[in-house]
């Protein structure tokens, strides 16, 4: 018997209108789907491409944190053990990813250990980075900026730093860090240009100059959105 294949299956930022075709494709005829259960709200993922799956399909949920720095080596090695007994058998692994398989998602750590010993194709997703920026009517970067995404999880000198160096930001994995994140843009007298979109495609969306954002944090599906010149084609 032939080695079932494994795809990273990217389904997007929450929209499920933002599923790709291949995606689509790829989810009816798998005989398995995988999905993290450790995500805000519950196997978010899975919810997206549940209308795409044939009738029969065999659902099986990784006990994953939703971020990965959160999550141990044992449950990473686990979970990529449960999914090569299955393509041992025969059956075909499609396993679900917010957003890109390959941009900060869940499924990169699975495929550092499976990739060179099982048959892997990756299919890349509408990530959050841009479903943002269109959500915002703010383009990330033009003609030769720089466009720099970093983690709110970073310390604030290296905020600072990484801000600095980059006419472009995408700031991510607010949530709690939101006002780290708000001292080191008013140090660097960027919050006038920034804003901040919140679960983008999802209920509850919203976009709020950083300017008017009274809170003291955020969803973790926030990012915050900042361009030295204000406006990327200015």
């Amino acid at each position: 018997m032939m080695n079932g294949r494994l795809y990273g299956v990217g389904v997007g930022p929450g929209d499920p209108e933002l599923l790709t075709l291949k995606a689509a494709r790829i989810l009816r005829r798998a005989a398995v789907v995988a999905y993290p259960t450790g995500e805000d709200g519950g196997a978010m993922a899975l919810g997206i491409a549940d209308p795409h799956l044939a009738a029969g399909v065999l659902r099986l949920p990784l006990p994953l944190a939703f971020d990965p720095q959160a999550s141990n080596e044992a449950a990473y090695d686990g979970a990529a053990a449960a999914i090569t007994a299955h393509l041992e058998a025969g059956r075909d692994v499609a396993v679900l990813c917010l957003g890109d398989p390959f941009m900060y998602g869940s499924f990169l750590y699975l495929f550092a250990r499976l990739a060179g010993r099982v048959e892997i194709e990756v299919i890349p997703g509408i990530s959050s980075l841009t479903a943002c920026a269109a959500l915002a009517g703010r383009p990330l970067a033009a003609r030769g900026d720089s466009l720099v995404v970093v983690p709110a999880t970073r310390r604030e000198d290296d905020l600072m730093r990484l801000l600095f160096a980059t006419e472009a930001a995408a700031i991510i994995k607010v949530g709690r860090h939101l006002a780290k994140v708000r001292r080191a843009l008013d140090r660097l007298g960027l919050t006038e240009q920034a804003v901040c979109v919140e679960r983008a495609g999802l209920d509850g969306q919203r976009v709020v100059p950083m300017n008017e954002l009274t809170e003291d944090s955020v969803s973790y599906f926030a990012m915050i959105l900042v361009h030295r010149r204000g406006r990327a084609w200015s």
